[in-house]
């Protein structure tokens, strides 16, 4: 039996049901059709129930996605999705453009440093926090020095918190043969086509029509996967993010954002909007400020002239000031700021998060993204290692700080060479003829978008 993941309308209904009080709804009287009915909760980490529902209850998921849709949010005024309404709700919009122009050993350091923290975070995506600690733990790696082992690891541990089905096979200290494929690279692959086709003043239709001739269906998830969906059933930009998407404030936009930042050197107020004309596509609201913040903190690391704190800012002041991600973000900046032991920082981010957000969604996971880097103070390291022990999104959380990290550190041989050398200077993807590519390549192609007017 095919359960195709995160796609499934009995599925999708208590993942929308969670979001709708997320984003102000009230959704209680719907709820109670919905388990007056026998409709099941939504799947607490995998993207799929193990069983299919009645033809009856499927109508009904359907039904009650749409009325869902249609409810008022309290929170319209203080988080938009309208570009002039973000600008509008945000004080200090960053008007000046900064100097400084990155080479493209630059490039290559944050290309590797994407690779390297998704790589590390891949073996434990998924896993809760208290596995992702305790795997570390009994190997002798904790803090995480390096990338994931089962070699010494217990086997009635490994049995009781597996590693992710998809990963192990090549994201295990022993088994890294360059850097396998995952979304987290793919994605920024995927941008670095659409500037060469399209330029900066590309559309999220350009971005639409891309996917649709390079992204392999299969390749995409939660947002992603039902945004493709609904452009093969004839929705359209940027309807494709909010029609029966209950994903649409969750990581996947984030993740999209470097090559906005790479491109925009200086200018954290155009990476932010080149960022936004992809996210739309997918993201509304939260998830549409994650990449924005992403790709402006990204724009002013560019420069090399100066440190995460700054860059991080630079983030925060993209993000509608009333918004729950600047909240977040606020938070969690100060969290890192008042305690010298980062589990601290992540031990009261879960606390807050946990009860009510997906480990996928934004909040959690920029929050984290921010927290990681505050405490780290900008070091590559630290930074990826902070990220993934967060228990989030590992994969995707670990790749934007060694992004960022990776930038301010300015060149590959800033990098320590036990993180490098596995990866063998070796991509692997099924987007377009860049399987096999090099970080050097990358670098370069990027540098030609970025000085191309």
């Amino acid at each position: 039996m095919l359960r195709l993941t995160w796609v499934q309308p009995e599925d999708l209904l208590g993942h929308e049901l969670r979001q709708a009080r997320l984003d102000g709804r009230e959704p209680s009287r719907i709820e109670e059709r919905w388990r007056a009915a026998g409709g099941p909760d939504a799947p607490e980490r995998a993207g799929a129930s193990p069983h299919r529902v009645s033809r009856y209850l499927r109508l009904l998921a359907e039904d009650l996605l749409d009325e869902l849709a249609d409810l008022p949010s309290r929170l319209a005024d203080d988080e938009p999705t309208d570009l002039a309404a973000i600008k509008a709700a945000c004080p200090d919009w960053p008007t000046t453009r900064l100097s400084g122009t990155p080479g493209a050993l630059a490039f290559e350091a944050s290309w590797l440093g994407r690779a390297i923290g998704c790589l590390l975070g891949k073996p434990v995506e998924k896993l809760p926090l208290e596995a992702v600690r305790a795997l570390a733990r009994a190997s002798g790696n904790w803090p995480l020095t390096g990338y994931f082992t089962a070699r010494g690891v217990p086997a009635e541990l490994l049995a009781a918190h597996p590693w992710n089905r998809r990963s192990a096979a090549t994201s295990l200290a022993e088994n890294i043969d360059g850097m396998p494929e995952d979304d987290d690279l793919d994605y920024p692959l995927l941008n670095l086509l659409l500037l060469q086709r399209h330029g900066k003043s590309f559309t999220t239709t350009d971005v639409a029509r891309l996917w649709l001739e390079e992204l392999p269906p299969g390749r995409t998830f939660t947002a992603e996967r039902l945004a493709y969906r609904n452009l093969l059933t004839g929705v359209e930009p940027p309807h494709t993010a909010r029609h029966r998407n209950p994903f649409r404030e969750w990581i996947g936009a984030l993740i999209r954002a470097d090559v906005h930042g790479w491109t925009n050197p200086g200018d954290p107020a155009a990476a932010a909007e080149q960022a936004y004309r992809d996210a739309v596509l997918t993201h509304t609201a939260n998830g549409v400020y994650a990449a924005m913040f992403a790709a402006a903190t990204l724009a002013t690391a560019a420069t090399g002239d100066h440190d995460v704190h700054t860059c991080l800012r630079a983030g925060r002041s993209v993000v509608p000031h009333r918004s729950r991600l600047a909240r977040a973000v606020d938070h969690a900046v100060r969290l890192a700021a008042a305690h010298e032991d980062f589990d601290t920082v992540v031990d009261e981010l879960h606390a807050v998060y946990a009860p009510t957000h997906h480990w996928v969604h934004a909040l959690p996971n920029t929050a984290l993204l921010a927290a990681a880097l505050t405490h780290a103070d900008g070091d590559f390291t630290g930074s990826i290692r902070r990220a993934v022990a967060g228990g989030l999104d590992t994969d995707s959380v670990g790749a934007t700080a060694g992004s960022v990290a990776g930038l301010l550190a300015g060149s590959p041989a800033a990098l320590p060479e036990h993180w490098r050398a596995p990866l063998k200077n070796r991509l692997a993807t099924t987007v377009a003829d860049l399987d096999g590519t090099g970080f050097d390549t990358l670098a370069h192609l990027t540098r030609l978008e970025a000085n191309r007017t």
